[in-house]
């Protein structure tokens, strides 16, 4: 397809969950920065990408059924050669395995605003749905967030670095335990079970988590797809929502999302999947920012390929 007929849509979210004990602070600032880098160096139309947060002056929440919706309706859209982004910035948390023969497994999911899970089996489905020659590139800074596209193949992994004190930075993790969000959902619910799937349907009904809705369906992945995951972190590991730096004024944001902004002000030629992964780890241990290590997952073409599809006639061999 030709550049000229390649569209690009973005899907957004950032959820600080004010007012309540999950609040963060820099989850709305990541996805407005990349609203604007999305314009102004990866050609997107303004009109092509939906911005969901939990801003005071929000039009739209960053509800589990919202963003699921805008995500669907992406994919619906989309093409071949078109190009589909997603960043989420904001809680994420592991919950137990539905599946009986895994039950010291662990999944991932992202927590929306209304801790509506999205779990790694909702975005494996969005992947199975895109058109041939479409890519759909997420990035999420939230923890535990390596693995989110559920079978999605690991290219950039598990890693030890030295690790090192932070000082004068408030992090908090953006991670909300499985048990939190279970004890908040049974108080609503007033059913008293351990299964947070039965909350979830009890609450959500048809807007829950596909894991709950059929939780014995195997999605396999079973050839290379276009699924391309930049995660904050591993699965086991949690990532920072920085607050402050030295008692400056600079504003709060993620700390994934702000080193992948820093790679790319810092080089203005295009970059592949796996230089933003390995950069973007430089950018966390050299800011002190502690075991977060950010995690690459897609096919092994789509390792080397540009991020967001920048043409590459500018890049370097960086890795």
């Amino acid at each position: 397809m030709a550049e000229g007929n390649m569209k690009r849509m973005a899907v957004l979210a950032g959820c600080n969950y004010p007012n309540t004990p999950n609040e963060l602070h820099g989850c709305i600032n990541d996805v407005l920065t990349m609203q604007n880098t999305l314009i102004t160096r990866f050609g997107f139309d303004p009109t092509d990408i939906e911005l969901l947060t939990d801003a005071p002056d929000s039009t739209l929440l960053p509800t589990g059924e919202n963003i699921k919706k805008a995500l669907g309706k992406m994919i619906d859209e989309a093409a071949s050669g078109d190009v589909l982004f997603f960043h989420y910035s904001g809680h994420g948390t592991r919950i137990p395995s539905v599946k009986s023969h895994r039950p010291f497994w662990k999944d991932e999911a992202i927590v929306p605003c209304d801790l509506n899970l999205i779990t790694d089996m909702d975005f494996r489905e969005l992947v199975n749905r895109l058109p041939e020659g479409a890519s759909f590139t997420i990035i999420s800074d939230s923890c535990h967030s390596g693995g989110l596209i559920d079978k999605e193949k690991e290219q950039i992994g598990p890693a030890t670095v030295p690790e090192k004190r932070a000082l004068h930075i408030e992090q908090k993790p953006k991670t909300l335990p499985f048990e939190t969000i279970l004890q908040q959902l049974s108080s609503v619910t007033n059913i008293n079970t351990s299964d947070i799937g039965t909350h979830l349907l009890e609450f959500f009904g048809s807007n829950a988590s596909l894991k709950f809705l059929s939780p014995q369906d195997e999605q396999e992945s079973v050839h290379p797809d276009a699924g391309i995951l930049l995660s904050g972190c591993q699965a086991n590991e949690t990532s920072a929502d920085i607050s402050s730096s030295g008692g400056g004024k600079k504003k709060a944001y993620g700390a994934f999302s702000n080193a992948v902004q820093m790679v790319l002000k810092e080089n203005s030629g295009a970059l592949s999947n796996k230089e933003i992964v390995m950069l973007a780890r430089n950018v966390l241990l050299g800011q002190l920012v502690l075991g977060q290590h950010p995690c690459l997952y897609c096919s092994d073409e789509n390792a080397s390929k540009p991020f967001l599809c920048q043409p590459l006639e500018s890049s370097s061999d960086i890795i």
